[in-house]
């Protein structure tokens, strides 16, 4: 086995060796969106440049786009664990997925149905859902997360699923918590209680190996943008599941898996951009030994990962855990480092987050403060609304002296604050 190379995987990516008037650039702000490497730039350009065309003519440049798309689809199936790569649906985003998704089970749906959201899920896998059951009479169970543990327990989930379960929508891992959940148990008990599980994997997705047959769940969905690719979601559902909904569409486009759910032209380009993103990990998992499948190459790429980013994640906890009256909003036990992933929120007492993110900006180390469209874990947790946290979020490119240059930032920039309200 090669070792995981650090400068290796830094020399891939170009804006790690951007300056800003000499001086470096930190980036911490991975959570809501990575660097991307060289090879996914590449490919968006390239495909730009030598197969741009709309799909469906019998020309070079459409044939070519095609096959563009086609292999987006079979990179993602590779990368999610798929059956198929017609269980693969591409679009803008996230959201607009969920939305879209939303109101086509929507059409399977009547009033009086019951939907369970938790108060751990990014509002993109909320919003879409309480305004369905609004548009169709159905009833919401609030599903809350566990303030000592900072998962959702299989026992609170029972409780609330009955015969009228209709569907349960889960996140993977917050994207403020970091905690991961134990998706496969809690779509369990879901599916035995007859209800579709619709899974919001875009934070976990940077972070760890998914497999969706393995999980059990109807639906899944990340953002290729959170892994190193281009602005585009990716949502996967199972055949048995999509095959049998109708989508809203053209009347005259394709009624095939998966264009019925893919309105419009396809963002060509950007596919082209997802493949090579898939395709990084997987030279990753190459370069630490794997010689096998695309998808074992992916896994390897994960493992070797997850043994760089964890101690950076528990060094980054373990420092700020030394300020008095700052409180990390998750898991910080060492032994606990397995569930969650390398995204770290906090609050201080009598500051407000976005005072420190702004001095911490100030000397280009990149971090968020706000809510982070966490709407629900803010409100269970008690912190405003319009103040949020500071949130840091590893990738797998940074290290451990960005970890404690960012410390030392944190301890000074919060010192002064304090210094000044004194």
């Amino acid at each position: 086995m090669v070792d995981f190379s650090i400068e290796a995987v830094r020399g891939k990516f170009p804006a790690l060796s951007l300056t800003d008037k000499g001086r470096r650039r930190i980036y911490l702000d991975n959570p809501a969106g990575t660097q991307v490497p060289q090879v996914v730039a590449d490919a968006v350009s390239r495909c730009l440049l030598t197969t741009n065309a709309n799909l469906g003519g019998y020309f070079e440049t459409t044939i070519a786009a095609q096959q563009v798309v086609d292999e987006a689809h079979l990179a993602m199936a590779d990368f999610l664990g798929a059956a198929s790569p017609r269980e693969i649906v591409i679009g803008a985003n996230m959201t607009t997925l969920t939305y879209h998704m939303s109101r086509t089970l929507g059409r399977t749906m009547k009033s009086g149905d019951e939907i369970i959201l938790t108060r751990m899920d990014h509002e993109g896998n909320v919003s879409p859902w309480l305004q369905l059951a609004e548009d169709l009479g159905l009833v919401v169970r609030w599903l809350p997360f566990d303030e000592k543990t900072w998962q959702i327990e299989e026992a609170t989930l029972a409780g609330l699923l009955s015969g009228k379960t209709r569907l349960v929508a889960l996140n993977y891992a917050s994207n403020l918590t970091g905690s991961i959940n134990r998706v496969r148990s809690l779509t369990q008990l879901a599916k035995q209680a007859g209800a579709l599980v619709y899974v919001d994997a875009v934070q976990f997705a940077p972070h760890g190996l998914i497999d969706v047959q393995e999980l059990g769940c109807d639906f899944l969905i990340c953002s290729a943008y959170k892994f190193f690719g281009p602005h585009m979601g990716i949502l996967w559902g199972r055949r048995d599941v999509i095959d049998g909904l109708q989508a809203y569409k053209c009347r005259c486009s394709s009624n095939g898996l998966p264009e019925r759910f893919e309105l419009g032209t396809p963002q060509i380009e950007l596919m082209a951009g997802l493949t090579a993103a898939v395709d990084y990990f997987a030279e990753l998992g190459a370069a630490a030994g794997e010689g096998g499948s695309r998808r074992q190459k992916i896994a390897k790429a994960f493992q070797v990962s997850i043994a760089h980013e964890n101690p950076l994640a528990q060094r980054l906890i373990d420092g700020l855990s030394d300020i008095s009256g700052l409180t990390v909003r998750g898991i910080t036990d060492p032994k606990r480092l397995g569930d969650r992933v390398p995204t770290v929120s906090f609050t201080v007492d009598g500051i407000v987050p976005e005072t420190i993110v702004r001095q911490m900006n100030a000397e280009n180390i990149f971090v968020w403060s706000g809510h982070n469209y966490a709407w629900e874990i803010i409100h269970q947790l008690g912190i405003p609304a319009e103040q949020g946290v500071v949130r840091i979020g590893i990738a797998h490119y940074n290290t451990a002296s960005e970890i404690d240059e960012t410390l030392e930032s944190v301890h000074r920039v919060i010192a002064m604050l304090r210094q000044q309200r004194s």
